[in-house]
């Protein structure tokens, strides 16, 4: 059965002569311009009953225009039923607490198993395309070994609305990221920020490194830190830190807490120079921090506004057991 959906519009009188694209986004607000231009191009748009390929020709009072939208292609890859941890859901978007060790979007090594294959399972019927494909929208990720909160987009709309708030970071709109880490050491400042520009290492391509502020590859990158506990309270040998992030880098949090002295307990990519402090630990915290099993990272806060009611969504996870017997360990 074809479920490609007709929509028609004749322009007013009103209307000034502007660029078809810039009119669709208008008309057909629930897809993004991006997917109207790909329509565009593919011959899905017709003005006046002419087919027009070019996203930019202007087209003014009285035109009729016709839109025609194919089904969603099947996603790739494939679902797979996963047991989720939901902490909203709705026609536009989900929101997951993701465990540690569950990877986000399938990659070489991990092309199943993900937490893209499980959405697919779980809402696919829901999807309603994103750029035409039947797919979740995902618009910032966690490491495999961090866990926490995640928003994920279920169409074009949920997705362009969501891609623009985690894009400006909270600079200017009402997003809000706050994580939970446990680092090394107590850093000087209660508070503070670091403001490091990141890039792919060129000696290991699995790692960030920091980079001069004048070097091409590097992306611009910011995190605001704050010492909640030096762990144990006397003589302490790590603590209890929130971070929140100004940008979204890949690995930003461990690199940038790495760069100042204070990298995560059990990162082995970016603190593994402090394999020693591991010594002042007693049996159980060590035993603690062995089950931890990758870097002591938690996306505890998520806040973002809706991207069709405006409403002001805001999501808190509490810490997962492991790093919660970690802390306590670290605590005695």
């Amino acid at each position: 059965m074809d479920d490609t959906t007709l929509q028609e519009w004749t322009l007013d009188d009103t209307t000034a002569a502007e660029r078809l694209d810039r009119v669709l986004a208008r008309l057909a607000s629930d897809l993004s311009r991006s997917r109207l231009q790909a329509l565009i191009r593919e011959g899905q748009v017709t003005v006046d009953g002419a087919p027009v390929l070019d996203p930019g020709r202007k087209v003014s009072a009285g035109a009729r225009i016709t839109l025609q939208v194919p089904p969603p292609m099947p996603a790739q890859p494939q679902g797979e039923a996963m047991d989720l941890s939901i902490v909203y859901e709705d026609d536009d978007l989900i929101v997951i607490d993701k465990p540690a060790g569950l990877v986000v979007h399938p990659a070489a090594g991990h092309e199943s198993g993900t937490l893209v294959n499980a959405l697919i399972a779980h809402c696919g019927d829901s999807l309603s395309g994103i750029g035409g494909v039947k797919r979740p929208g995902i618009v910032h990720r966690l490491d495999k070994d961090t866990s926490g909160l995640l928003a994920v987009a279920k169409n074009d709309l949920a997705h362009q609305g969501l891609a623009e708030q985690f894009a400006d970071h909270g600079r200017t709109g009402p997003l809000e990221r706050l994580y939970l880490a446990l680092v090394w050491g107590v850093p000087e400042r209660k508070r503070g920020t670091v403001e490091a520009a990141l890039a792919r290492s060129q000696h290991n391509r699995e790692k960030i490194a920091i980079v001069s502020d004048g070097n091409e590859r590097g992306r611009y990158a910011i995190t605001h830190y704050e010492v909640l506990e030096p762990l144990p309270s006397a003589n302490p040998v790590a603590s209890l830190v929130q971070c929140e992030l100004e940008t979204g880098r890949t690995h930003q949090i461990r690199v940038h807490m790495a760069h100042i002295g204070h990298p995560l307990l059990g990162d082995a990519v970016y603190g593994s120079g402090f394999k020693t402090k591991a010594n002042r630990l007693t049996q159980a915290q060590q035993q603690a921090l062995a089950a931890v099993n990758g870097q002591a990272l938690h996306a505890a806060v998520l806040g973002f506004e809706h991207p069709r009611t405006g409403e002001f969504l805001r999501f808190e996870s509490p810490i997962p057991p492991n790093l919660a017997e970690l802390l306590d360990a670290l605590r005695a």
